[in-house]
């Protein structure tokens, strides 16, 4: 399967609760850290969700 690496651009500072609370459990936190995740629906819509957030990549 596919993977898609997201990284942190931007600050959750002054975000809503849910916002920070899906960059927590996508395993980022702080600008410039990245992760590789699945690209499955599910976390395909958790990164729409905070997309102004992040930066997305195809691997």
């Amino acid at each position: 399967m596919a993977k898609l690496r997201v990284t942190q651009t931007k600050s959750t500072i002054k975000r809503p609760k849910d916002q920070k609370a899906t960059i927590i459990a996508l395993g980022l936190g702080k600008i410039n850290r990245s992760v590789e995740i699945e690209n499955t629906p599910a976390m395909v819509g958790m990164v729409r969700k905070v997309n102004h957030l992040v930066k997305v990549e195809e691997i």
